[in-house]
């Protein structure tokens, strides 16, 4: 494996999307095939013994790590969207973020049966969002196994809002 530092291949981009946002952007990384390669084998490797029915990864970037993911470990892929963008019976919730606030969905029958299902995205902030995507998990028969993330910015609260739900990070910076 390739022992990249993958916080230097992610590129910071401050004021962005609003004033005082440092936004921690993941296209260098995804770009990167070494750290992409080490950041998914990375994830993988946290999860693969954990007994997973599917990947619920989080739009959009999230689809990304969660499809790599997904394959890498074997499993199906769950869809968390944003409201309008499903075309199915969807079940939705409303949440805050760090710059607003927004509502996500989910099919109805993407869980079904009570999958054991690990939340992917690529960042854990304030939490709003994947504590939603907690919400829906449940809301729609699923089982919460855990949360992967590549970056946590620490400080911001995020991890407390996930309550006691397995979380794991690949970097901690700053928030």
């Amino acid at each position: 494996m390739v022992h990249a530092d993958l916080l230097s291949k992610i590129r910071t981009i401050p004021d962005f999307p609003k004033p005082g946002i440092l936004f921690y952007d993941i296209t260098t990384l995804l770009a990167d095939a070494d750290g992409l390669r080490e950041t998914i084998d990375r994830m993988a490797a946290d999860w693969q013994a954990k007994n997973l029915d599917c990947i619920v990864a989080i739009d959009a970037r999230g689809f990304i790590l969660g499809s790599a993911l997904a394959y890498k470990l074997g499993l199906g892929m769950v869809l968390v969207r944003k409201k309008g963008k499903l075309p199915h019976k969807t079940e939705s919730v409303s949440y805050d973020l760090e710059y607003g606030s927004a509502e996500v969905e989910v099919h109805i029958d993407a869980l079904a049966g009570g999958k054991r299902a690990l939340i992917v995205d690529d960042l854990l902030a304030t939490g709003g969002t994947a504590a939603a995507s907690i919400r829906l998990v449940q809301k729609t028969g699923g089982q919460v196994a855990g949360c992967a993330f590549v970056i946590e910015l620490d400080g911001l609260g995020g991890r407390a809002k996930l309550g006691d739900v397995p979380i794991r990070s690949l970097l901690t910076v700053a928030g």
